[in-house]
């Protein structure tokens, strides 16, 4: 569920022409000198973004070429990504730039409204690579890309067998040995401590970049793209997080009772041992449930995986949107590379925005299974956003999400909605008279959603506010990790993890996304705010049972809130299409029927939350 990769942001601007008042009142005098620092303004902006966009695309190419092509020991790649991105760097950090952007921003009240929030983008980006201080920049950048080569360059062995993440997941997800479940979750975390160093250098680099431009640490630049400080960041996840609490805790009480069973345990811990969960983070629990009737996975093996994205794109054109452009299926990397394959990729899926235009690409190891049918539907849903808002009237610079948020609940929507029941007995994936228990659907699905808020919003986001904004030490890295997962996920390491571990680094966000995390706990609730508009305003259907296909009405909802990109106003945005601010209300009364089916499985259990 990554985002990718830089933040953009928007192209030519309407201005009005002088007044035609043939007396020269003091009024028409300060019209033409508006308009005057408007066209000063424009074309700054519009030679800026051109060569913002060249550079941009520079370095997305370099980039690309980094995770679809890791060869061990060949760093071809790894300079060439990095001199794409000190040029970026170099360009959008530059001082004359940055002071030209702070001047302009001066004389805000005579400029546009679009004009404002393109500086302002300028001044942002400039923040994360400013030329007062370039060799922090370039030594930033160096480390960024060498880190992500040693993240997905790294071996993962299973008794001494080479294995991929893919197949470390599958065991995680259906292995009942706890043995074997125990040596391939230690198997994941073995490519931590290689990263501490690496790690504790880039906070180091990112935090001295962005004091630089008057920023107290990196956590507090990221927060203030939404314009919230840091402190106010936190208090929304510690809001989210506390109304979805009441659920967290039965589902914690259920999944240790259930799963104890399943493994022959006869004491229920009070904790969840990590490596009895089937996601190496503990993020997402749904492999625990398989809804009877649905056999999602079978269906889709005698599909294939290039089916898959076909599909993904075949549903985003019955709501009303484009084809993709052919260039999207030559240039991707969808699929695993071959087992005879001399290099590697990152298996992340992910999806890029070349240039800021009309190359959009994903990076995917698409197979033919009900994980990757929702990723794809979640991947495509970036690609669709990404291309709503490449139009004429969203300049370069604001080709970007409302906030980051809003890329992540869009595709996450279309997640969501791909795997609803009326939808897939459309696409006889399953038989549509088939007796589903509704309870193990909607179980199925809060082990993915709910469960990932105390991860999102609590883990990884005090985790890394700690880290950059606390200066954690390194010799409590892990042991904080440690503190907060159980504090929020009730969650324990298998055996004792010192501080020759460093687990958050297993986590690709924590090197290559860092102190933003907290998108996608903003994310999924924003997602179920849309969802609950959809279902109940425009299709007049069930929420927990809609199917999206074809309606035209909900791609024009969709299209309205992707087309301008990043110059929209997010929180009026929300307010505007759903009538309310952000909220968990949406996705607590989705899964309101499962509470109280919870709370009669765990009577007489113990909580320990």
């Amino acid at each position: 569920m990554k985002k990718l990769i830089f933040t953009g942001l928007t192209a030519a601007i309407l201005l009005s022409g002088c007044s035609s008042q043939k007396t020269e009142t003091a009024e028409t005098a300060v019209t033409a000198e508006i308009t005057e620092v408007q066209k000063e303004a424009q074309a700054f902006l519009d030679q800026y973004s051109k060569t913002y966009q060249d550079l941009y695309t520079q370095s997305a190419e370099a980039e690309w070429a980094s995770n679809t092509k890791i060869v061990e020991g060949d760093t071809t790649n790894a300079a060439a990504t990095r001199r794409a991105n000190e040029a970026f760097a170099a360009f959008t950090g530059s001082v004359e730039n940055i002071n030209t952007a702070k001047a302009m921003l001066e004389k805000k009240d005579q400029l546009t409204p679009l004009q404002v929030k393109q500086f302002e983008a300028i001044l942002y980006t400039g923040a994360n690579n400013p030329q007062i201080i370039p060799d922090v920049v370039k030594a930033r950048i160096k480390a960024e890309t060498e880190q992500t080569e040693k993240l997905y360059g790294f071996d993962y062995r299973i008794f001494e067998k080479s294995v991929t993440t893919n197949q470390i997941d599958e065991i995680l997800k259906n292995e009942t040995d706890l043995k074997k479940r125990l040596a391939a979750w230690n198997a994941s975390k073995e490519v931590g401590p290689g990263l501490k160093k690496g790690l504790l250098n880039l906070r180091d680099l990112r935090n001295k970049t962005v004091q630089s431009l008057g920023y107290d640490d990196y956590f507090t630049y990221q927060a203030s793209d939404y314009g919230m400080t840091r402190e106010e960041m936190m208090d929304l996840m510690k809001q989210i997080n506390d109304e979805l609490r009441p659920l967290y805790r039965e589902l914690h009480t259920y999944a240790r009772y259930e799963l104890a069973k399943k493994y022959g345990v006869k004491e229920v811990p009070d904790y969840l041992p990590a490596h009895w969960l089937p996601n190496r983070w503990g993020q997402d629990w749904s492999a625990m449930v398989n809804v009877e009737g649905i056999d999602l996975d079978g269906a889709l093996k005698q599909k294939g995986a290039e089916w898959q994205v076909k599909q993904a794109e075949r549903f985003y054109t019955s709501l009303g949107f484009d084809p993709m452009p052919e260039s999207f299926y030559t240039k991707s990397s969808l699929y695993p590379l071959p087992a005879n394959a001399n290099y590697k990729k990152n298996n992340h899926a992910s999806a890029w925005h070349m240039d800021l235009d009309k190359d959009v690409r994903s990076l995917m190891s698409v197979e033919p299974n009900s994980e990757w049918y929702e990723t794809t539907h979640h991947e495509l849903g970036h690609i669709y956003y990404y291309m709503t808002y490449t139009n004429p009237d969203v300049p370069v610079l604001l080709r970007g999400g409302a906030n980051r948020a809003y890329h992540e609940a869009i595709g996450s929507l279309m997640g969501l909605a791909a795997m609803q029941k009326p939808f897939l007995a459309e696409l006889n994936l399953i038989d549509k008279n088939a007796k589903t228990d509704e309870i193990q659907t909607l179980l199925k699905e809060a082990l993915s959603y709910v469960t990932f808020i105390p991860f999102a919003s609590g883990v990884m986001s005090e985790w890394e506010h700690d880290f950059y904004a606390k200066n954690l030490p390194a010799d409590q890295l892990n042991k904080r990790w440690w503190e907060l997962a159980k504090k929020y996920q009730g969650m324990v390491p298998p055996a004792n993890r010192g501080e020759n571990y460093l687990d958050p680094a297993t986590k690709t966000h924590i090197n290559d996304d860092a102190a933003q995390y907290y998108d996608y706990a903003m994310s999924y609730v924003i997602l179920f705010q849309l969802h609950d508009h959809i279902a109940k305003n425009i299709l007049k259907q069930d929420p927990h049972a809609t199917n999206y296909y074809g309606s035209k009405e909900v791609g024009s909802f969709l299209s309205d809130i992707m087309y301008p990109g990043a110059s929209a106003d997010w929180r009026q945005m929300l307010k505007e299409k759903t009538g309310e601010e952000l909220s968990a209300r949406a996705m607590i009364a989705y899964f309101q029927p499962l509470m109280d089916y919870l709370k009669e499985q765990n009577k007489g259990r113990k909580y320990t939350l």
